[in-house]
């Protein structure tokens, strides 16, 4: 199985991004991994929010395939602790997929046709946080998540 993370708009901030770097390299000790920044849209300001959340479906869906699995992050979607999702991780391995993909919408989240198409939305909190920070976030977890399924010693409970 391959995992591709898709985000929109890129990391301004060094040190998140450098980060990032850090977990995405990681991760590539356990699984195929992709992540695919998407640009902000132009002239953003000028667009519905509805404008928006579709032009963004359009650039995301043309990133994966119909045989794709996919995830959207949302703050409506299930929440996982860390041993749940990295339990997550190997259904998704076990179910024989041959890409799982997980989405992190722009500012106003999801279109209705992305919401349509995923198979469900993970939450990693109630709160709200910037969308540079979430793609670290999630990286970290599905890193934790393997050290988990591994038995390495970088979770602790």
């Amino acid at each position: 199985m391959k995992i591709k993370l898709i985000s929109i708009g890129k990391t301004d901030e060094k040190a998140l991004r450098e980060l990032i770097q850090k977990y995405e390299a990681r991760l590539k000790h356990y699984i195929s991994f992709s992540l695919e920044v998407i640009p902000d849209l132009k002239n953003r300001k000028n667009l519905s929010k509805d404008i928006q959340k579709d032009k963004e479906a359009a650039l995301i869906l043309n990133k994966i395939s119909s045989t794709d699995r996919l995830f959207l992050f949302d703050e409506y979607g299930v929440s996982y602790k860390s041993v749940e999702f990295s339990k997550f991780l190997q259904k998704q391995m076990n179910s024989g997929i041959k890409q799982l993909v997980f989405v992190i919408g722009g500012p106003y989240g999801f279109s209705e046709e992305l919401h349509k198409k995923a198979v469900g939305k993970i939450s990693l909190s109630k709160m709200t946080f910037s969308h540079q920070m979430v793609r670290l976030f999630v990286l970290e977890q599905i890193y934790r998540g393997f050290t988990i399924l591994k038995n390495e010693p970088y979770h602790h409970q």
